[in-house]
């Protein structure tokens, strides 16, 4: 049977059984398995049980329950609630200023806590509701939490980095630090959107009156909030980039200041920690399976000729290597609009690798484009994570349909961070190779 022919049953099987609500993990698995058995034999099943055992023994696995875990003890610890009002008493006097402070506490948290949820249920929580009061124009706020949320796996620590370098075989370590860059540069993208919106139309994020802004003395003392943040940031990625620990060494160290600081917050009991464990446990069987079965689909794709396949549609494909990029992006924010992101990972990556490394493009620089793209899957309608997080704790009367409306102009900023980071690679690349050489 010729690869054509094959690719397109295999991937129409995916395809019906998706649709039909199967588990993500069962489909690539068992999909992958009985194609896999028909094209090589029992042989497959013993190449299969060796990929997983080569999987399992990677240290690296370790950093994923660990980063989980220190996402889910932050979001009880009540940091967040310190750095809000923190935010409030510096950014309330401008226009538009709770806006970015939401979104410089997202930045924070994204630093701190590797997933993307994490951000936006805290912001939606408590962020929101203030800023309504306040007269924000209801889109704008809701598109701030949205956007800022999902930097949660772009800015290092990121689990769906560690995914990547998994799949890829590349360093996670360079891979943390090139996300960094891209992460300060959406930030700034996005404070400046909402900074000129709401200077020219100041009814949608108006200033604090005068008589409700704080003194220089309160604001000194408000800034004790981002303590302890901040030493978490700097130990997680400090010891990552100085190259004192490995991510995974690093992870652990993160979980031990998140309890310091659950602790400090008068937060830390045992209910806490073994809620935040059972709820570690969960996400990260959840994880793991999918992975398994990502290699699976990996191995049998690859031996039904995929990598032959692929580079041949894409020498058909307009405007050479550039163009080819322009279509993988593209399939990748299709994609983001149905399927969740790390499914979305385990679906290309196998496919797209071979032509990245044909194409000459550093996979590195590639990987922070494919996050950023996830980044926008979890913020795109029908199905985009985000928006169901922010409606399951936004007030009742914001609609769908608000939320929905409201990510338009953060995608279309987010795509010209895209852009950026294409014309002028170095955004990535420069702390890659200035902590790791080329």
């Amino acid at each position: 049977m010729s690869v054509e022919l094959l690719t397109i049953l295999f991937f129409g099987s995916l395809l019906v059984f998706v649709l039909m609500g199967t588990p993500l993990a069962f489909v690539l698995g068992g999909v992958s398995v009985i194609f896999l058995f028909f094209e090589m034999g029992p042989i497959g099943f013993y190449l299969l049980a060796s990929k997983m055992w080569e999987s399992m023994s990677n240290p690296t696995l370790m950093a994923i329950p660990l980063f989980v875990y220190m996402a889910i003890l932050l979001e009880k610890s009540g940091v967040a609630n310190d750095l809000y009002d923190m935010m409030h008493v510096w950014w309330g006097g401008l226009r538009g200023g709770l806006a970015i402070g939401t979104v410089l506490i997202c930045v924070i948290f994204a630093a701190m806590s590797g997933i993307s949820g994490a951000a936006v249920v805290t912001m939606g929580t408590i962020a929101l509701p203030k800023m309504l009061e306040r007269g924000y124009d209801k889109r704008l706020a809701l598109g701030a939490i949205n956007a800022g949320g999902g930097w949660g796996i772009l800015i290092p620590p990121s689990i769906l980095m560690v995914l990547y370098s998994l799949l890829t075989e590349v360093s996670v370590g360079r891979l943390f630090a090139a996300g960094v860059g891209p992460g300060l540069l959406l930030f700034a993208l996005v404070s400046v959107y909402i900074g000129v919106r709401c200077w020219f139309q100041p009814e949608l994020g108006p200033a604090l009156p005068k008589e409700e802004r704080a003194g220089w003395s309160v604001k000194f003392a408000s800034l004790k909030a981002v303590i302890l943040p901040i030493m978490i940031v700097v130990i997680v990625l400090g010891a990552i980039f100085g190259g004192f620990a490995t991510p995974t060494e690093a992870a652990a160290i993160g979980v031990f200041g998140a309890m310091f600081a659950t602790l400090v917050n008068r937060q830390l009991s045992w209910g806490v920690i073994s809620d935040a464990a059972l709820a570690t446990l969960k996400l990260t069987a959840l994880i793991i399976w999918i992975l398994f079965a990502a290699h699976a689909f990996s191995t049998a794709y690859t031996a039904l000729g995929a990598q032959s396949l692929i580079q041949n549609l894409m020498g058909f494909i307009p405007g050479g290597k550039w163009g080819a990029l322009a279509f993988m992006l593209l399939i990748l924010f299709v994609f983001g609009m149905v399927l969740d992101p790390v499914g979305i990972m385990l679906i290309t990556l196998p496919v797209f690798l071979p032509v990245v490394q044909a194409s000459g493009f550093d996979p590195i620089w590639f990987g922070i484009l494919f996050i950023i793209m996830m980044e926008v899957g979890y913020m795109t309608p029908p199905f985009g994570f985000n928006l169901f997080y922010l409606k399951g704790v936004a007030p009742p009367d914001v609609s769908m349909g608000d939320i929905y409306s409201s990510v338009v102009p953060y995608v279309l900023v987010t795509l010209l961070g895209v852009v950026l980071i294409i014309l002028i690679p170095g955004i990535a690349l420069y702390l890659p190779d200035m902590f790791y050489g080329r």
